[in-house]
């Protein structure tokens, strides 16, 4: 483990010790986890965004893609727990 400093500004560092308390922890520990969950939400946005780079790279190759609406349509139908065939790829007009 290794040592990093953070200064926070006056007001913030009461905030964060307020809201340690309330949660029944340490300020170190409140600021350890809030740390933790910011980087796992970004970790998980960049997954996001790569898998969407991807998918659109693609659509871009194939030249194919699901209008919206059927999709929609498709998925609504699928809710209802009835067969239903998976709309076929459409080229998109350019």
């Amino acid at each position: 483990m290794s040592t990093t400093t953070i200064r926070l500004p006056q007001d913030l560092k009461e905030r964060v010790a307020r809201a340690a308390e309330r949660a029944g922890t340490t300020a170190h520990s409140f600021i350890l986890e809030a740390i933790a969950e910011k980087a796992e939400q970004e970790e998980r946005r960049g997954e996001f965004r790569d898998t969407a780079e991807r998918r659109y790279a693609g659509i871009v190759a194939s030249g194919k893609t699901v209008p919206w609406n059927e999709m929609r349509r498709y998925l609504e139908r699928r809710l209802t727990g009835n067969k239903v065939a998976r709309p076929k790829p459409k080229t998109l007009a350019r």
